[in-house]
């Protein structure tokens, strides 16, 4: 049951962040489009680990504390918004499997595949 429970918290945490995370005025914060993938909190709700995957990144460093100056009103905003006995703390790690992904696919289309040559030569 408990499991069911951090799960929607999660949930929640991650539809609350994305929407609020458009509102933070920093511009190393607004380096590009930022889309929340994956929420975890800790049973005891102390912690959030946030995962954010960036379109446009130009300065991971600068956008890190960006973050980390703009986690104070991201936490109030949460506690304004979800009603829970604990707001945690939020610990903001950049998620590259989108970037990873796309050089992947990159990777594939430009091999050159040969149809019919090889297949008669077995």
């Amino acid at each position: 049951m408990a499991s069911n429970k951090i799960g929607r918290i999660n949930d929640d945490i991650q539809r609350v962040l994305a929407a609020k995370l458009r509102d933070v005025k920093d511009p190393r914060v607004q380096q590009g489009m930022i889309s929340v993938t994956r929420v975890e909190t800790t049973g005891d709700l102390r912690y959030c680990k946030v995962w954010l995957s960036v379109l446009g990144l130009e300065n991971e460093k600068e956008f890190r504390k960006g973050l980390k100056s703009a986690s104070g009103w991201l936490r109030r905003e949460l506690s304004a918004v979800l009603d829970l006995r604990y707001t945690p703390e939020l610990v903001f790690e950049v998620d590259r499997s989108i970037e990873y992904g796309a050089h992947i696919s990159e990777m594939i289309n430009s091999l050159e595949i040969r149809h019919g040559d090889e297949e008669d030569e077995l």
